[in-house]
């Protein structure tokens, strides 16, 4: 049984559920990263948040960048993170963005 055997399975009200869940882990994310660089590198609400999104997006355009040890070693395993929510977050929802095209398709038939 392949994954998306798994997610055909999974009935609407769990899809709903699980996409509700990374998004809340996804902006709860952000929110840490940006309190933390707010906090330790004495930035800005708005250069926290920028640098936050920044990172996890892993564009890092290198305007800006930690300074102080502690935030250099937390940027490391926020990134790494960071990367693995939203990365979660964006497949599922394609996948379900995908599942839906497929029922439309199978619909129209």
């Amino acid at each position: 049984m392949t994954d998306q055997d798994d997610t055909h399975k999974m009935d609407k009200a769990t899809r709903e559920r699980l996409d509700r869940y990374l998004a809340l882990s996804a902006a709860t994310l952000l929110a840490v990263g940006t309190v933390v660089y707010h906090l330790i590198e004495d930035w800005s609400w708005v250069d926290s948040f920028y640098f936050s999104v920044i990172a996890v997006t892993t564009v890092g355009f290198g305007d800006i960048s930690p300074d102080t040890d502690g935030a250099k070693l937390f940027t490391v395993f926020y990134v790494i993170s960071g990367i693995t929510i939203i990365a979660t977050w964006l497949n599922e929802r394609m996948r379900r963005h995908g599942l839906r095209a497929q029922h439309r398709r199978r619909g129209a038939d």
